[in-house]
């Protein structure tokens, strides 16, 4: 009696679980593509350069089913300065998300790190320059939890600009 009872909870058991899912990867034609797109579609302004701004930016954004990219919100950033070209990058990727099968609306992580190409001569200027930027810089940071409800974290995009 206690071997049947066993194999029945077993048995119900194994019918209750449910494996998790594999999606294919988000970004249409993989992670190589999703960090070519960004890396090009990312326009480093002219405030940010003449700051030698660097830093992480980290979004949450929603996705419908056609890839559309419905809200964006700011989770984190080392400064307000370097997040609106990272917006406006995210704008232009409409159209190329896949969200699972059974979903209208999916949310996705993704985190940018913006870098500066150090000169080849690299001057105590550049050094003074860039540790006035992180003094003066202007973190966004939440004072609150932050539900994630079921969100996919996507790979880092590193994206680097060369100073002029």
């Amino acid at each position: 009696m206690k071997k049947i009872l066993l194999v029945i909870t077993i048995l119900f058991i194994s019918v209750c679980c449910k494996a998790q899912e594999t999606i294919p990867f988000p970004f249409q034609g993989g992670v190589n593509i999703m960090n070519r797109f960004f890396k090009d579609s990312v326009q480093v302004t002219n405030d940010i350069i003449q700051k030698k701004a660097s830093g992480v930016v980290i979004f949450k954004f929603t996705a419908d089913i056609n890839g559309v990219i419905k809200k964006i919100i700011i989770y984190y950033a080392d400064d307000y300065s370097l997040t609106p070209p990272l917006i406006e990058a995210l704008k232009r990727s409409n159209h190329k998300w896949v969200i699972p099968d059974h979903e209208k609306l999916h949310d996705f992580i993704i985190q940018f790190s913006i870098n500066f190409n150090p000169p080849v001569n690299n001057s105590q200027a550049v050094a003074a320059d860039f540790y006035r930027y992180y003094t003066q810089r202007r973190p966004i940071t939440s004072n609150n939890q932050v539900p994630l409800d079921d969100a996919t974290l996507l790979p880092t995009v590193a994206v680097s600009y060369d100073l002029q």
